[in-house]
């Protein structure tokens, strides 16, 4: 049997954004100086805001806020996958260096979708109660 979350810190979803981010604060420390205020600051930024959001989402007491919080996660996801295209497009990062990070972001991705989803359909299916 699953573990019981009791915590937005039990979450896979959280725990892996949390990983993506140290990783990419380690592989930006290699971009280059002109970029510390420009594409660096901007992918530590996205980056730390997907774990950021499901945590605070967790701390509103309504699942509808909850879900409208993992959204925003799933935007910075976005927008830090989308700075990691150019980083790798301006040889900041290896292909190699790419490829491993996109597939954690994929992988982050469906997760937030899963939960997204499955908060929704709870949603639903408690309004449709009689």
């Amino acid at each position: 049997m699953g573990e019981s979350i009791k915590s937005y810190q039990d979450l896979i979803v959280w725990k892996k954004s949390i990983y993506l981010c140290t990783e990419l604060y380690r592989l930006t420390a290699n971009f280059p100086d002109s970029e510390k205020f420009g594409i660096t600051n901007q992918i530590r930024r996205a980056s730390v805001s997907i774990s950021s959001n499901i945590a605070e989402g967790w701390g509103r007491n309504s699942t509808k806020n909850y879900i409208q919080f993992l959204k925003i996660s799933r935007g910075s996801l976005l927008e830090t996958q989308s700075l990691l295209i150019v980083s790798n497009k301006l040889n900041f990062l290896t292909n190699d260096e790419h490829k491993e990070i996109d597939l954690l972001v994929t992988e982050i991705s469906k997760m937030l979708n899963k939960l997204i989803s499955t908060l929704e359909n709870n949603i639903t299916n408690k309004e449709q109660i009689p």
